[in-house]
């Protein structure tokens, strides 16, 4: 399958050519399928409630498919009678990633695919017409591999590379990502989470980072020198200072996995969290932010996991409604079992264009765990092209260099396409 490469790189080249601007517009003033605008609240763009928002905006697509739109017509008038009459919000979509890499280490794997399909609702069930609203989140997903024997998960570890080149993409099967709890108060401006829900959707907030949509690279889309637990139970809570300053605060199951439910089984591990962000109005909190974010992990005594902790810092910021140029950084002290760098580095720029598409491209610069004085650069460039309403498709490149555990290679390309389907 290496003529993909070419095809990939092409279909890239020929996406970016005549595109105009497409302005960055708060969710409240958009238009909706079913009406699924969301609230100001703290979760990032891969949380269930702004994933639904996401997927509900009506997009301008390169294909014009009336016959496939007024199709599922129906579909999205029987969500609108839902969110209108029993306040239930319904989200459903498929995604696949590709990812094949030009060398690699001897006997291992350069091919990797990936499909994911999940089931996501929130609903509200209490003070629905006000602001302190209370709802229940749910997700479902299910992950696997499509004709490959690993997944773009495992794809960076296979070529040598101490990173993920396809987050969120693996093989485990279903699993229960989201359960949990969502109160607003203080008309709207507090809330807190309780239950069980993915840290990394509410911490270290920013506007570019959504794998499903934007980067695959866990080095660009996060701080891979934050020790992150996976999808776990816990508490969190945040409330706006005002019209620009957010504080929110969290605390998880440190041994949290996403294919594992189990309620603090090894006691009472944790990982914790406390940030502090800036935005110039609560509508620019994905497009205008700078936010500093201080993180704390215990000791894990049965798996003999060191504690640790460190910052992280990140801003986004858009200019002309157009462009989102971003910087990140982390620095971190112990833990080294459960996290990919020491320190980290990222810059990068976000840009929309006409018919709803997407441009991205990001750097990385980290000092992996234990490599001495060895640094990893990842840079990724991708372009999503909104094929139709419900159908995107992301080509995607990757430069790695330096790669930690490869000592024949300094330079690998990670060539990738995304497909993604939404109902």
């Amino acid at each position: 399958m290496k003529f993909s490469k070419i095809f990939f790189l092409g279909l890239l080249i020929t996406a970016s050519i005549n595109v105009l601007a497409e302005e960055f517009i708060p969710s409240d003033q958009k238009p909706h399928k079913s009406g699924y605008k969301q609230q100001k609240k703290f979760g990032g763009p891969a949380s269930v409630a702004a994933q639904l928002e996401e997927d509900d905006r009506i997009k301008e697509p390169a294909l014009r498919l009336p016959a496939f739109d007024d199709f599922f017509k129906p579909w999205f008038e029987w969500k609108k009678t839902q969110n209108k009459n029993n306040g239930l919000q319904l989200g459903t979509d498929y995604t696949t990633l590709y990812q094949s890499a030009s060398d690699g280490l001897s006997g291992n794997e350069t091919e990797a695919a990936s499909g994911a399909f999940r089931v996501f609702a929130k609903w509200e069930l209490s003070g629905r017409d006000t602001k302190n609203k209370g709802s229940l989140y749910i997700k479902f997903e299910n992950r696997h591999t499509l004709g490959t024997d690993i997944a773009p998960s495992e794809l960076g570890f296979d070529i040598g590379y101490n990173g993920i080149t396809g987050t969120l993409y693996s093989d485990v099967g279903t699993v229960l990502n989201d359960f949990n709890w969502q109160q607003s108060f203080n008309d709207g401006s507090s809330g807190f989470i309780i239950g069980r829900y993915d840290p990394n959707d509410y911490m270290n907030v920013a506007g570019f980072v959504n794998p499903w949509t934007t980067f695959s690279n866990a080095a660009i889309g996060v701080d891979t020198s934050i020790a992150l637990p996976d999808a776990s139970w816990g508490v969190a809570a945040g409330s706006w200072l005002g019209d620009q300053w957010q504080l929110q605060a969290a605390v998880n199951d440190a041994n949290g996995l996403l294919d594992d439910t189990s309620f603090f089984q090894d006691g009472s591990e944790l990982f914790k969290f406390i940030e502090l962000a800036w935005s110039p109005t609560r509508d620019d909190r994905y497009f205008k932010r700078i936010n500093l974010t201080y993180w704390h992990v215990d000791e894990r005594e049965t798996k003999g996991i060191n504690q640790g902790d460190g910052f992280s810092f990140t801003a986004n910021w858009t200019f002309d409604k157009k462009w989102m140029p971003f910087i990140r950084g982390g620095k971190s002290n112990g833990a080294e079992q459960t996290k990919l760098m020491e320190k980290t580095a990222s810059i990068g720029l976000i840009a929309r264009f006409q018919q709803s598409d997407l441009f991205g491209l990001g750097y990385s610069l980290g000092d992996p765990v234990g490599s001495g004085s060895k640094k990893q650069g990842s840079t990724e460039i991708f372009y999503r092209i909104q094929l139709s309403q419900g159908v995107a498709i992301t080509p995607s490149i990757q430069l790695l260099t330096d790669l930690v555990n490869n000592p024949d290679d300094d330079k690998v390309m990670v060539y990738g396409v995304k497909a993604r389907i939404t109902l």
